[in-house]
């Protein structure tokens, strides 16, 4: 594939091959699948247990405190530890190693979410002990994911597999695990109880560590930077915070990739409000039934796989810019306008469905241009700088959104809210830093 380079930007030689080299190449080695499903497979089980808790954490909280700012509070001691970590943990990922960090990071994950239920049941759950452990449990969430996005290319590579497809493949099966798990939270609140239910989240993060830890060989980690500091200056944090600030400055210096991180961060801060605050309470007062919630999320998820199955399937005959925009913005906004307009449950169901097929090609193209541009060296810790953009505003929207569903009112709130997504996503079709989407530029190696 030919690179284009921007006008504005100047990048040696010598980078551009480092940064060719980085790409995953054809090899003649022979093929290995089963990494690359184990990754697949631990993806599924841990978002089923991801939307488990999407929709058994703030109904949990609804239950036992009443208050749309507790939950509000809930959501944002999740998010603070997400935003935090995505930032912080991307440089210790690439010191400490992908698959290490993914093990060990679900173990923590999994640990924090049994407390819950255990605390609930036995002793008793106060309110600061429950927000201390969502945030304990959020703290091991970011650097589990950003590692297993770090080893995509390097299992693509060992599967002998085009890049684009297993990222389109990746962000799928995080989709189908979707459709799967909501309409299973929603069935399972009313037969086995909220509380319950974290018990299931828990164990689906022992499983992907076990999956990861046991089925990806320790030669991903020989594909990792040969740059990487001596092991003394590992230990050493003027050495952390020079490779935290690398993986800042790249960010910074390519507009692309600084302008799609923008975008998500308004729209994250937003959706972070929608999922764990508004949504739910919305369709616990007015429909009063987790069953509506889920299957609102489950025809978002398998609309989305197809979505995601499609694009894989042609996306690179696409333009990548009116994929993105328009898919986006049919995806985004829609959701919030059609829930505070429309309350009937089925066409909710309908609207979710149709969102989830257009936000299909949105992560794909996202994670493909980052790991066209981004080198191998810097990966781990661009992606988690990225990601912390992605989700710092998330803690804000979670708290904002009781606070302003408690003032405003549930309906109004979703109508400003999704004003404003809409004007966000839509602004991706005229935005003049995407111009060069098309055509990859040759990532810079520092």
């Amino acid at each position: 594939m030919q690179t284009e380079t921007p006008p504005t930007s100047s990048i040696p030689e010598e980078a551009a091959e480092a940064a060719a080299q980085a790409m995953p190449a054809a090899s003649s080695a022979p093929r290995q699948r089963l990494p690359l499903y184990a990754l697949y497979t631990a993806n599924a089980i841990s978002r089923i247990g991801d939307v488990l808790t999407l929709l058994a954490l703030p109904w949990f909280t609804l239950q036992t405190t009443g208050s749309l700012t507790k939950t509000g509070l809930v959501g944002f001691c999740a998010t603070v530890a997400v935003a935090f970590t995505a930032f912080f943990g991307g440089a210790l990922v690439d010191r400490v190693g992908f698959k290490r960090v993914s093990v060990a990071s679900d173990l923590v994950s999994a640990v924090c979410s049994a407390l819950v239920p255990l605390l609930y049941y036995t002793v008793g759950l106060q309110f600061w002990q429950l927000l201390t452990l969502v945030f304990l449990a959020g703290l091991g969430t970011t650097p589990g994911s950003t590692a297993r996005a770090a080893l995509v290319p390097d299992l693509a590579e060992l599967a002998g597999a085009r890049i684009e497809r297993v990222s389109a493949a990746t962000d799928g099966v995080s989709r189908v695990a979707s459709f799967i798990g909501a309409p299973l939270a929603g069935l399972l609140i009313i037969v086995i109880g909220a509380g319950n239910l974290l018990w299931i989240d828990a164990a689906t993060f022992a499983v992907s560590a076990a999956l990861i830890g046991l089925l990806v060989p320790k030669i991903a980690a020989k594909v990792q930077p040969k740059q990487e500091p001596a092991e003394g200056k590992a230990r050493n944090l003027r050495g952390y915070i020079a490779d935290l600030s690398s993986g800042v400055g790249f960010l910074l210096r390519d507009a692309m990739l600084l302008s799609l991180t923008v975008t998500v961060l308004v729209t994250n801060l937003l959706d972070a409000g929608f999922g764990s605050v508004l949504a739910p309470a919305y369709v616990r007062q007015v429909f009063h039934s987790a069953v509506v919630w889920g299957a609102m999320i489950a025809g978002f998820g398998g609309a989305a796989f197809l979505g995601t199955v499609v694009f894989g399937a042609i996306g690179h005959k696409l333009p990548r810019r009116l994929s993105l925009g328009v898919g986006f913005t049919l995806a985004g906004g829609t959701r919030y306008l059609a829930l505070a307009l429309v309350p009937i449950p089925i066409f909710q169901v309908i609207v979710h469905t149709v969102a989830g097929f257009f936000i299909g090609p949105v992560n794909p193209l996202f994670d493909t241009i980052g790991y066209e541009r981004i080198p191998a060296a810097l990966r781990a810790r661009v992606f988690g700088v990225i990601s912390a953009g992605a989700t710092i505003g998330m803690p804000l929207g979670a708290l904002l959104s009781g606070y302003l569903g408690a003032w405003l009112g549930l309906q109004n709130t979703l109508l400003v809210l999704g004003a404003i997504y809409v004007l966000m996503t839509a602004s991706l079709l005229v935005n003049p830093t995407l111009r060069h989407m098309e055509k990859p530029k040759a990532a810079e190696e520092l």
